[in-house]
């Protein structure tokens, strides 16, 4: 008998705990939202955008790109030793001006072997030997051409465009 009883009341049970745990979900309050989804259209913070290759660069105001197209004879008047005192590195073709950065690509400097130049190939192959500072990066392989193309978006990000190299190697010419 008292089996019988005890199949009632878990039989029972069975039933009204499922019962009053929906009622209970129906029923109850709303749970209140964090504040800021309270205002639905306002606009969050961008984020960073990633950075590639491991390239780190700070946000620069940048103008808009200038359209100009230089011969690769015309580029070497912009290595920093001209009456201008600019420096112009073209990367794929893609004239920068780094004048700003003449600590690094002025005359005498670390990286002065690309001003001046489409130095494309160095830029992949992370060389700074005269004879890699050459525009035609064809022969690059898959990890040299990840390197070019996070060194592209670093530049990109960080210079003003000034044109774009108008008499490239036929392999890797926009023209």
């Amino acid at each position: 008998m008292i089996s019988l009883e005890l199949n009632h009341v878990l039989l029972g049970l069975l039933f009204v705990v499922p019962v009053l745990y929906i009622l209970s979900t129906h029923f109850s309050r709303p749970k209140r939202l964090p504040p800021e989804s309270e205002e639905p259209y306002r606009q969050k913070p961008a984020m960073a955008a990633p950075q590639p290759s491991g390239l780190t660069s700070p946000f620069v105001a940048l103008d808009a790109p200038r359209l100009e197209l230089y011969t690769q004879e015309q580029l070497k008047e912009y290595d920093g030793t001209g009456a201008s005192g600019k420096i112009y590195v073209a990367v794929k073709g893609t004239v920068f001006d780094v004048s700003g950065k003449r600590e690094m690509y002025g005359p005498g400097c670390a990286y002065n072997v690309f001003a001046g130049k489409d130095a494309s190939k160095g830029l992949g192959l992370s060389s700074v030997k005269p004879e890699d500072a050459v525009p035609d990066y064809s022969g690059l392989n898959a990890d040299a051409m990840k390197t070019l193309d996070g060194w592209y978006e670093f530049f990109q990000k960080r210079y003003n465009i000034m044109g774009t190299v108008s008499d490239l190697p036929a392999a890797v010419s926009r023209f």
